[in-house]
């Protein structure tokens, strides 16, 4: 694991201690941070208020995030791979993908290098929150 799955990680625990669900990503450029976030679904009320999103919406417009590297601490759904595709952010680094499979072949399919860390924090970060939380995760996933 390096400092920027890290930050991703405390951003997933920051949500969690708000009431939310404990995912969290950065974005990196020229090897530093320039936005990060956590998912606020719960705590806005707002259905799209998904890590990557937050995260996105936090680094603002930067022009063009070719050269950027997305962290998530879970496999990015089709919303969230959506941006990815559309912003063209050529590389993903996810926590974990057993929790959520996620949108990985879509990604690659747009040719961006997908890396799953497979990491035990992330999956038992989420593990805690399902067992606690199995009404609000089927709502976050659309079940």
């Amino acid at each position: 694991m390096d400092q920027f799955m890290e930050a991703a990680i405390a951003e997933a625990k920051q949500g969690l201690k708000a009431g939310g669900i404990p995912i969290g990503s950065v974005l990196v450029k020229n090897n530093l941070i320039i936005g990060r976030g956590h998912n606020k679904r719960v705590q806005n009320n707002d259905p799209v208020t998904h890590a990557e999103i937050d995260c996105l919406r936090n680094a603002g417009r930067i022009g063009n995030y070719y050269d950027t590297v997305l962290y998530s601490t879970l496999m990015p759904c089709y919303l969230c791979a959506g941006a990815v595709v559309q912003f063209k952010i050529k590389k993903v680094i996810s926590g974990e993908s057993k929790t959520f499979p996620g949108a990985k072949e879509f990604m690659e399919s747009h040719g961006v290098e997908v890396i799953d860390w497979d990491l035990r924090e992330c999956k038992e970060l989420m593990k805690q929150f399902i067992e606690n939380n199995p009404r609000l995760w089927d709502e976050d996933i659309g079940n």
